[in-house]
């Protein structure tokens, strides 16, 4: 098999919201077309009947025209869930690496987004210094803000 990343799929309560809080504080930039998707192809892959789903994708930072994406999208209908939790199985969190971790937390809840855990620093061996701290999106997801130091 031959692969390559394409995207990661974030379902929303409201996706222009949460689409709008990636772009402002991660500097993630829309992809087009936005999607309005129906019919029994999707009913089919979904395995939901009458699905309806709207959103977008947004390049992620630091990556070229044709990189991964975030895709952003709402279901109709939609399922609860319930509260974030870092060791529930599955995909937990998103990570950005970013120049200040403590601005950008700060960034992050100015935005709407909540803190999560504290701001901690570690040395990993081999790998250098981590200084990382997990804050959530305005619905919750939770986001990994980090910044390494090499190792001296």
């Amino acid at each position: 098999m031959n692969a390559t990343f394409v995207h990661t799929n974030l379902i929303a309560r409201d996706w222009r919201r949460l689409a709008a809080f990636y772009q402002k504080v991660f500097g993630c930039v829309p992809v087009m077309p936005e999607r309005d998707l129906s019919g029994p192809w999707l009913d089919a892959a979904t395995q939901l009947e009458d699905a309806r789903i709207r959103g977008m994708h947004l390049r992620l930072p630091g990556h070229a025209a044709n990189g991964p994406t975030l895709e952003v999208f709402q279901y109709s209908p939609a399922a609860d869930r319930g509260p974030a939790a870092i060791n529930t199985p599955g995909y937990a969190h998103i990570a950005f690496r970013v120049d200040d971790v403590a601005a950008a937390r700060d960034e992050v809840l100015a935005a709407g987004g909540q803190a999560f855990g504290q701001l901690v620093s570690v040395e990993v061996s081999g790998a250098g210094s981590v200084t990382f701290v997990y804050v959530t999106d305005p619905e919750g997801n939770v986001i990994e803000l980090q910044s390494w130091s090499k190792q001296t």
